[in-house]
């Protein structure tokens, strides 16, 4: 199957050699996404909470890139700095998601400063998009 970079001019900029999204027939895996603001490539300012929401929205950018929403997304994997960032994390996390919600693993690591959140997801999507 062809391997189909996917990006959005809604999502930041990326600079480094990976694709922000990559398709191969339904299944579409989108690379970690942070809390960048889009017009300014920039952490926007208001802390873990304000960073996971951004992170979301540009995950969301991908995602729409291909007609799709967090609704296709069945795996996610979450990467933290630090473990008290956890629940405040988890908390907008499940105002993220649906009934039921996708797998999901979530790891303490470190991240390039001042990078306090990363999330990659893999979405299928419908045979119609």
């Amino acid at each position: 199957m062809t391997r189909i970079s996917i990006a959005s001019p809604n999502s930041p900029v990326n600079a480094l050699p990976f694709s922000p999204g990559v398709r191969v027939g339904q299944v579409l895996a989108i690379a970690g996404q942070a809390g960048l603001d889009p017009a300014t490539g920039e952490i926007v300012p208001g802390g873990l909470e304000a960073e996971v929401v951004q992170t979301f929205h540009n995950i969301e950018a991908v995602l729409g890139a291909q007609a799709a929403s967090l609704d296709d997304v069945v795996r996610v994997d979450v990467y933290l700095t630090d473990p008290a960032d956890f629940g405040p994390m988890n908390a907008i996390y499940a105002k993220m998601f649906s009934s039921p919600p996708p797998a999901r693993t979530t790891v303490f690591v470190g991240l390039v400063p001042p990078l306090k959140v990363e999330i990659t997801v893999l979405a299928v999507l419908p045979q119609d998009a």
